[in-house]
């Protein structure tokens, strides 16, 4: 089956838009920058959905790349977008922000379309979400790049459904924002409806929320997260990257891992 596209006149994206509702959330006691000052890095965000027959081999591959790339500094966000939803089948990981974020960067690399599967790398690198070939090479090319930012959080507060947490970021330009996704490590779905209808899907790297801080060159200061109904500290992870909101680049990322004893209870 085909990829749904959107066609859109780049004059008219009024409603692009970052995601802003959403959670950080805990790490063991520090998100720390990539494995070391300096080194390369690959953030892979994947533009999926559960109603497109064309997405389930890229969510293969991004798994796939995920269990091969478990010791590098590359992070692997997977976005469910919303507009398959009317096509017979919701998506209940799906979300119109992570849709407006497909579109802002149609924008940012001056497309006239957005598609599924989609993969973007390092924020200025696009290709189908399938093709193998085009994702190796692009983590490849991020990892032999510099990190031009450095995240950390810290002193991590949980206090019932809530955390506080502090952050530090050093080396942002100006007209950056810092991006902290929750992310669902595993989920398996029963498709009941639309092109891939009678199919049990698999996925990885689910992002279930996504906040954005507003960042001028250093950084610091500190959140009030929310976790979610039933959280468990075992399935989900955190992973932090810094973003040019004028060009959509991704100057630095990092990953962290939140401690066992630290699952929520609601």
């Amino acid at each position: 089956m085909r990829s749904f596209r959107i066609f859109i006149a780049l004059t008219g994206l009024g409603l692009i838009g970052l995601a802003t509702e959403a959670f950080t959330t805990l790490k063991n006691n520090n998100l720390s920058k990539p494995e070391g000052s300096g080194k390369g890095f690959a953030v892979v965000e994947l533009f999926t959905s559960e109603g497109c027959s064309s997405c389930p081999p890229a969510d293969a591959l991004v798994a796939k790349v995920q269990k091969e790339s478990a010791d590098k500094p590359v992070y692997i966000l997977a976005f469910h977008v919303d507009y398959w939803n009317r096509l017979g089948w919701k998506d209940a990981f799906s979300s119109h922000d992570y849709s407006n974020r497909q579109y802002q960067y149609s924008r940012w690399l001056k497309s006239s379309e957005v598609y599924t599967p989609q993969v973007i790398v390092n924020g200025r690198t696009e290709f189908v979400g399938s093709d193998e070939n085009r994702l190796r090479s692009a983590i490849k090319s991020g990892l032999e790049n510099s990190a031009k930012t450095e995240i950390s959080l810290n002193n991590i507060k949980v206090e019932g459904d809530k955390a506080d947490i502090q952050y530090h970021v050093t080396g942002a330009a100006s007209n950056s924002d810092l991006l902290i996704a929750l992310i669902e490590k595993n989920a398996t779905t029963k498709v009941k409806g639309g092109e891939n209808g009678g199919r049990t899907l698999s996925h990885v790297q689910i992002v279930s929320q996504l906040k954005t801080i507003i960042l001028k060159n250093s950084a610091n200061g500190t959140e009030t997260i929310a976790l979610p109904h039933g959280f468990d500290s075992q399935k989900f992870e955190l992973i932090g990257f810094v973003q040019n909101t004028s060009n959509g680049e991704i100057t630095g990322a990092a990953k962290a891992q939140f401690s066992s004893n630290l699952s929520a209870k609601l």
